[in-house]
């Protein structure tokens, strides 16, 4: 498995070179996504947008998320991640998008959603959203790292199967 660091260098090359972007939108993680593709040297020519909202507020008003998804389903929730993923795609006008929002813990967990339960979405040109999510084990830091690694090689695999239109 390549670390973070050669993963969003692969990214960025990809993007580069198809004239494609990407942008993120990051809740446990706190931009860490972002400060791994910004790392880069060159990004900015395929990243734009990073937003961290942590906050469910950011979320409403920086993403567009629906007050009724995070009543109804929580922050931690594949409603909510998708909608932060679709939410940063249009406002970057970006060709993918990232999105990550979960339980780092130590605290916070619950039965339903424990310590460690992240759940991340990638929002694809043309619209499709897909999401998925993981239960990583560790301390907090060991959460948010092991996130930056599944969003950036699951991000890698989706950009990389992609045939671009002609």
């Amino acid at each position: 498995m390549a670390n973070s660091k050669q993963l969003a260098a692969d990214l960025g090359a990809i993007l580069l070179g198809r004239g494609e972007s990407v942008a993120t939108a990051e809740s446990c993680t706190g931009g860490l996504i972002a400060a791994a593709l910004t790392d880069i040297p060159g990004s900015s020519a395929w990243f734009s947008h990073g937003i961290v909202s942590y906050g469910n507020q950011a979320k409403q008003q920086l993403l567009g998320v629906q007050a009724s998804s995070l009543i109804d389903h929580g922050a931690v929730s594949e409603m909510v991640v998708r909608e932060m993923a679709a939410g940063v795609q249009a406002l970057a006008d970006a060709d993918w998008a990232v999105a990550v929002s979960g339980i780092a813990g130590p605290d916070g967990g619950s039965p339903e959603k424990p310590v460690g339960l992240v759940w991340l979405a990638i929002a694809h040109p043309g619209g499709q959203v897909e999401a998925w999510h993981c239960h990583f084990s560790g301390d907090r830091e060991a959460v948010r790292l092991k996130t930056v690694q599944e969003a950036l090689t699951q991000l890698m695999q989706r950009i990389h199967g992609h045939v671009q239109a002609v």
